[in-house]
């Protein structure tokens, strides 16, 4: 039951990656060469426009290696503070949970129990690491991972704006198994008007894991882009899960309540 609990979380708040290319299909349209020092003021600017709280109703499509399923989420986020989110199956409210910066709760409104635990779990049950903050950035469509205090390299492509964490070279040496100073390799695909992210690709060489997403339609709100359909792929040694989610009804600096009521017959979930 953890573990099922636990997919239906990530299918919500997880960030994946794997090359979809034949998939999603590519821009291939040649695009004027730009210096790598505007690509990251464009990254800059993306990562410091971040709404003070942010609403929205999430249709979700999950799959994984063992299980398919389609859900609705109304999330509630608090910037830098909290993460709500209420899960419904069939119109009916199945799960609720709340996550910090470092806690997470999830209660299961069917088997009447309850999990509380820390951000550590959601590696040890999938490994994948992540923290509170890439939870928001994936919600709000943000860079990942970004740092505006750290260098980062353009991988030049014709086709492409692409920010990497890393340069080009040491990116082969680690495909070679060599030892990086960092085993997280991040790049950033930027559209060609550069306000916004077409995708993000994450790979963890320490988990062995690969993500990708690609934000396929943006609404703006506020003056906020904000995602409106987005896809996520994780391949990781113990499963591949493929998550589609559609925005609706999204509010942005309003305030926003958080509620979270555990009954006290509820008991720890097994």
């Amino acid at each position: 039951m953890i573990r099922f609990i636990s997919l239906l979380f990530i299918g919500l708040v997880l960030f994946l990656f794997s090359c979809s290319k034949k998939i999603l299909g590519e821009n291939l349209t040649k695009i004027d060469r730009k210096k790598t020092h505007e690509l990251v003021n464009a990254l800059d600017s993306m990562y410091v426009k971040q709404p003070s709280s942010f609403y929205t109703k999430i249709s979700t499509k999950y799959k994984d290696t063992s299980m398919q399923i389609s859900f609705k989420t109304s999330v509630r986020v608090k910037n830098d503070s909290a993460t709500s989110a209420l899960i419904t199956y069939l119109g009916l409210p199945i799960y609720q949970s709340i996550v910090t910066k470092d806690s997470l709760t999830i209660v299961d409104k069917r088997s009447k129990c309850y999990i509380k635990t820390k951000l550590h779990f959601i590696k040890e049950n999938f490994g994948v690491n992540f923290d509170y903050k890439n939870i928001e950035e994936l919600l709000l469509g943000l860079p990942i991972g970004y740092d505006i205090n750290q260098k980062y390299f353009q991988i030049h492509n014709p086709y492409q704006y692409i920010v990497s964490s890393h340069r080009k070279r040491e990116i082969k040496k680690s495909d070679k198994k060599e030892k990086m100073q960092d085993d997280i390799i991040i790049k950033y695909y930027l559209n060609s008007d550069l306000q916004t992210l077409q995708k993000t690709e994450i790979e963890s060489k320490e988990d062995s894991t690969s993500i990708v997403i690609h934000y396929l339609n943006r609404q703006n709100i506020e003056n906020i882009n904000v995602p409106e359909e987005v896809k996520i792929e994780i391949i990781a040694p113990r499963n591949t899960i493929l998550v589609e989610m559609n925005y609706d009804k999204v509010e942005i600096n309003q305030i926003q309540e958080f509620i979270l009521n555990i009954p006290e017959k509820y008991g720890e979930c097994k």
